[in-house]
């Protein structure tokens, strides 16, 4: 099994409703994600996964997310835009374009900041 990685990163304003604390109010974060693809086989060249498609996807995601009040853009205009969503929400956005002939995404971590994030994936 092989196992690629991209990190990339966009900048976006949030709050969290029903939160007890400072995150209640709006505020913003330069989040980096992390996608992990999987793949049980290479192409004819060796490559699992072109890296630049696999940063084009992901990029063309991230923009409509990016400088953006979160709270405001579907789905998280109905959920709250935490970590934990939006870890979900790139990792099932992501393997509907990318998942099949072999590939699939893994995993998808999205942190806050350097020492605080999380992951989204399924068994």
């Amino acid at each position: 099994m092989f196992e690629l990685d991209v990190i990339r990163e966009f900048s976006s304003a949030h709050s969290l409703k029903g939160y007890c604390g400072n995150c209640s109010e709006k505020h913003g974060h330069n989040w980096s994600v992390q996608v992990f693809i999987r793949s049980g086989k290479l192409d004819e060249i060796g490559i699992a996964v072109d890296f630049k498609a696999l940063k084009r996807e992901l990029d063309a995601l991230l923009l409509t997310l990016d400088h953006k009040d979160l709270n405001t853009v579907p789905p998280f205009d109905k959920i709250n835009p935490t970590s934990e969503n939006l870890a979900m929400y790139i990792y099932k956005t992501l393997g509907e374009k990318l998942n099949g002939n072999g590939i699939k995404v893994h995993r998808v971590r999205v942190g806050e900041n350097q020492s605080s994030g999380a992951s989204y994936f399924e068994e």
